[in-house]
């Protein structure tokens, strides 16, 4: 790594140099295999992981399991195969390895003996999505999807099938209940916590702890066993949830609560402080501290605190409260002195080791993104990514790390990664910003280059150091295309401050960051060719640039927006998280002017006159469909030229490996229709000129 210093601004540069090969396409993107999820075993010498692997054909992912000797160069084990759902691995204390998986039919509990044998332990009529192991191994704490009101899996199993009988379609929502949620409208089943006894035979019952609970732990989104844990005693397991007595998607923030193992008695708060919310809580390994995240903002991701309980006396305490950081993820040390974390930071996805009595952190692994982790004694395991490339399975020695897996490696020999760069202007108030620039692949000095400027989601996201499957900037770099990205305020990773001084100011300050930033590069980098470029952006990013189609239509030639936000108005209500509204528009949405008022895109219309892809999904209950439609008709009324590329059975994002071959096909087409480059044509037509940088 080096720094190079120019016309006053720091340039971090994160990729290799330029290099000719073969054209990185979107079906590559999509067939590269996915590590994740990688766990050692008590001793630290055997590194459990899931491997995702593309079937193409059936425009899906599937999902294996492997086991890895860190000792020896021998060929890591396939456990199981062709799995739809991640398996979840988790080592026990004496070394035997729990699992899930779906080779009987549903998604149970697996074993694997020390002899290598594999184990059903469970046989319920129901997924489990995922679950701890108890320290004695007797048995286990599940989650899984049931009817609150049912006392048993198989009362779930029974009125799942009488419904299915019914041809009335039908659903009657009760008063205060949820619609919809991501993609789905609600089935009134919630993912509860039972408790499962192992004996002869796999079971086939459990006990419920949380009888009538209507809210789901872990979340079904994103939610996984962090969300729960037992006590060292293990008669006791505390959980992450919000209040069930309230409505959800109104910004009922998450308490940790307990229960007793033996389902004795119903939940009880531990934690719940008002406009809170907290998640992940984790027992120290002497079993007396309970740590866990917080957060202000129960819909906004602006900073995390990292916190302990003392479960004997109730004290809290925030560690290092002067810190301004973003954690993901935590994991205690075996010692319980030090709490390893990932995190988000200027940019990038760093691990650090944070001293619990002192606060102080220093960082493991930096410059990367660090996506999952963990560590036994001395031993760390993590998978990070980059722009430059996918996640790969590290091996930490010394503070040195060991790349396990080379996924892609033949294909990047054949077609290299293009080189980026991260780099640093002022922006909104005299501030620093940051953004990323991405060379086209091949890049040649002396020639000009279109450009696609990427603006990320969220809009507590960030552009980040990165490796993406929906907006990749290398597959731009292959199209021919520089990419420019920026960190407007408002992104996450650059303090609270930073990421809360977009609310109630979506369309002034990011976009005054966006065009300071554009100005930055056109200048930085004199080979950018200001005259052919499109802005692209979706979610937030979507909503920028149909802000910007009304607001800022000097440098582009054309516009694609993905999911985006029309009128924000409509959307305050019919989004399935109303909440998320209220906190970025700081009041009723009615009531309020900033946003809908001053910075609605539907406002601006008559000022739209640059040519607009506008992607929308059937299923996107975020950003719902009738945002994408309007946006359309609007384009139609204004006689501004449009295509409308719309997937029935996507959400938010699209995740089916074909549909996202097909999403980069058009966006390329429609670069190309209005830049008047392809990539080819670029290399062969654009002339040499003097200025280089």
């Amino acid at each position: 790594m080096r720094r190079v210093i120019a016309a006053a601004c720091a340039v971090l540069l994160l990729g290799a140099g330029p290099a000719a090969g073969r054209p990185f396409v979107a079906k590559d993107l999509a067939m590269l295999d996915r590590v994740s999820d990688p766990k050692l075993s008590g001793d630290g010498r055997w590194i459990a992981y899931t491997v995702r692997t593309t079937d193409w054909d059936n425009n899906r992912g599937l999902n294996t399991l492997y086991l890895r000797d860190r000792l020896a160069q021998s060929s890591p084990i396939k456990l199981t195969q062709d799995e739809k759902a991640p398996p979840s691995a988790r080592w026990s204390a004496s070394g035997r390895l729990y699992f899930l998986s779906g080779k009987s039919g549903l998604q149970q509990l697996w074993r694997r003996e020390k002899d290598g044998t594999l184990v059903q332990l469970t046989a319920f009529p129901a997924d489990i999505s995922s679950f701890r192991v108890a320290a004695d191994e007797a048995g286990a704490i599940v989650a899984i999807s049931v009817r609150p009101d049912c006392p048993t899996l198989a009362c779930t199993k029974t009125a799942d099938d009488a419904k299915a009988k019914v041809k009335a379609t039908g659903q009657l929502f009760a008063d205060g209940g949820q619609i919809r949620f991501w993609d789905a409208y609600d089935d009134g089943k919630r993912v509860n916590l039972f408790n499962v006894r192992f004996g002869q035979g796999a079971a086939s019952e459990a006990a419920p702890l949380m009888k009538g609970w209507a809210a789901d732990v872990p979340d079904k989104l994103a939610g996984n066993d962090a969300s729960f844990a037992l006590s060292k005693d293990e008669r006791t397991i505390y959980f992450a949830s919000r209040d069930p007595s309230f409505a959800p998607g109104w910004g009922t923030p998450s308490i940790i609560w307990s229960v007793p193992r033996d389902g004795s008695s119903a939940p009880r708060p531990v934690i719940a402080e008002a406009k809170t919310s907290n998640a992940q809580p984790s027992l120290s390994p002497d079993g007396r501290t309970l740590a866990f995240l917080a957060r202000k903002h129960e819909t906004t991701f602006s900073r995390t605190a990292l916190m302990t309980l003392d479960l004997r006396t109730g004290a809290t305490r925030e560690v290092a409260p002067e810190s301004d950081w973003l954690l993901r993820k935590f994991r205690w040390s075996d010692d319980g002195k030090t709490i390893l974390a990932s995190a988000e930071a200027r940019g990038q996805g760093p691990l650090y080791a944070i001293d619990i009595a002192s606060g102080r952190s220093r960082q493991l692994v930096g410059n990367a993104n660090v996506s999952d982790f963990d560590a036994v004694g001395r031993a760390t395991v993590y998978v990070a990514d980059s722009l430059s490339g996918p996640g790969q399975l590290y091996d930490l020695v010394d503070g040195a790390p060991t790349a396990l897996t080379q996924i892609g490696k033949d294909l990047f020999d054949a077609a290299p990664m293009a080189p980026v760069e991260q780099f640093s202007f002022a922006g909104w108030n005299g501030e620093t910003v940051y953004g990323y620039l991405i060379r086209p692949q091949g890049f040649v000095e002396g020639r000009k280059y279109p450009v696609a400027f990427v603006i990320h989601g969220g809009p507590h996201g960030n552009s980040g150091n990165s490796w993406s499957y929906r907006w990749n900037p290398q597959l731009f770099a292959s199209m021919g295309y520089a990419t420019v990205q920026i960190d407007f305020h408002g992104s996450t990773g650059y303090g609270e401050a930073f990421a809360r001084s977009i609310v109630g100011h979506w369309g002034d300050r990011p976009l005054e960051d966006l065009q300071k930033g554009w100005a930055h590069a056109l200048k930085q980098y004199a080979w950018l060719d200001g005259d052919r470029a499109c802005a692209l952006g979706g979610s937030y990013g979507g909503y920028m640039i149909n802000w910007i189609a009304g607001n800022w239509q000097g440098p582009w030639k054309c516009l694609v927006n993905h999911d985006g936000l029309f009128d924000g108005r409509v959307m305050a209500y019919s989004t399935d998280i109303p909440s998320f509204s209220e906190d970025q528009y700081e009041g009723l949405s009615a009531r309020t002017t900033d946003v809908e008022g001053r910075f609605d895109p539907s406002d601006r219309v008559d000022q739209w006159k640059v040519p607009m892809l506008v992607v929308h999904s059937g299923r996107d209950y975020r950003v719902p469909m009738d945002q994408g439609i309007a946006t359309v008709h609007a384009l139609q009324r204004m006689k501004v030229p449009h295509q409308m590329l719309y997937f029935p059975d996507e959400n938010h994002w699209v995740l089916k490996p074909q549909n996202s071959a097909q999403w980069y096909a058009t966006v390329e087409a429609w670069l190309g229709r209005w830049t008047g480059q392809t990539a080819a044509e670029l290399a062969r037509t654009t002339p040499p000129t003097t200025t280089s940088h």
